[in-house]
């Protein structure tokens, strides 16, 4: 059993030896977020996933968000969380709290992470600078944003030096004084872009983008992006997943080779995506 178990280990190395020629030297985006980021085994194989990439020679930046901890904190002031069309109305005494949380708690706990497990994380936000720029995205959400620049540099800067980038999704605002909150998956589309990455994994709570949403065997594991309006009219993309799509059409139509909508919920997905032939969930290219 033992020498069974050691030559399916070295077939799985040789496997991925393709892959890591491919990808070292090239950045990949990772959006983080969902279950991913809440539950502490799912967080531990993304935080060593990154940190094996890192170590490889892939260009890893980390996009994240950080709803349940904002909506943990606003419970914690007796302030309720509101959303319009998925988004979340920020106000400015919310909008304190999204920099506390999102700046502060959650990115320096996982540039921790990254540190115990022998990596080089390096914390920024979007404001840091001029990284994410943003105007008011309507009067309804309030203080939410639309980003309108990015400037990559300082994000290039920390990478040539083999710092992993952990960024939070806050921009400076351009019409007003005030920083904005960004939703998390455009923040790494747009960052993705710039940066002309060759990957950008969007890591959510689903497999992908399915047939039927409750049958898993339904999943499209490959989507064109000329095929997407079709499977929105079909209705096939609906829902959360709209957005998330729509992301994915607009970063491979301005760069990015391809983009994954995939499961967090699965340990070591991006390792599994990256470095194997079989993947998960669904590939937009």
């Amino acid at each position: 059993m033992t020498n069974i178990s050691v030559n399916i280990k070295a077939q799985i190395l040789v496997e991925a030896l393709p892959y890591i020629q491919q990808f070292t030297g090239k950045i990949v985006v990772i959006k983080y977020g969902g279950n991913a980021m809440i539950n502490e085994e799912l967080k531990a194989a993304v935080i060593q996933d990154v940190v094996l990439l890192n170590l490889i020679g892939i260009k890893v930046v980390l996009v994240h968000g950080g709803g349940p901890e904002i909506k943990e904190m606003l419970e914690k002031i007796n302030k309720e969380s509101k959303f319009v069309n998925g988004l979340r109305v920020t106000d400015d005494e919310t909008m304190d709290i999204v920099q506390q949380v999102l700046c502060g708690k959650v990115n320096k706990n996982l540039v921790s992470l990254l540190i115990k497990q022998g990596g080089k994380g390096i914390g920024l936000a979007g404001m840091d600078g001029n990284l994410f720029q943003a105007v008011r995205y309507d009067d309804v959400h309030e203080n939410v944003g639309t980003i309108v620049n990015v400037d990559p540099t300082i994000v290039f800067d920390v990478l040539e030096k083999g710092y992993i980038p952990v960024v939070s999704s806050v921009a400076a605002g351009l019409d007003q004084m005030t920083n904005y909150n960004i939703n998390a998956d455009t923040a790494a589309e747009k960052l993705a872009v710039a940066l002309h990455a060759k990957k950008l994994i969007l890591l959510t709570d689903v497999m992908g983008l399915m047939k039927d949403p409750s049958d898993e065997s339904t999943l499209i594991s490959s989507l064109k992006v000329s095929q997407a309006p079709i499977y929105e009219r079909e209705g096939i993309i609906k829902g959360g997943m709209i957005p998330k799509v729509q992301c994915a059409v607009e970063a491979v139509r301005r760069g990015v080779e391809t983009v994954n909508i995939q499961d967090g919920r699965i340990p070591h997905s991006i390792l599994i995506e990256l470095l194997s032939e079989q993947g998960v969930g669904t590939m937009i290219y």
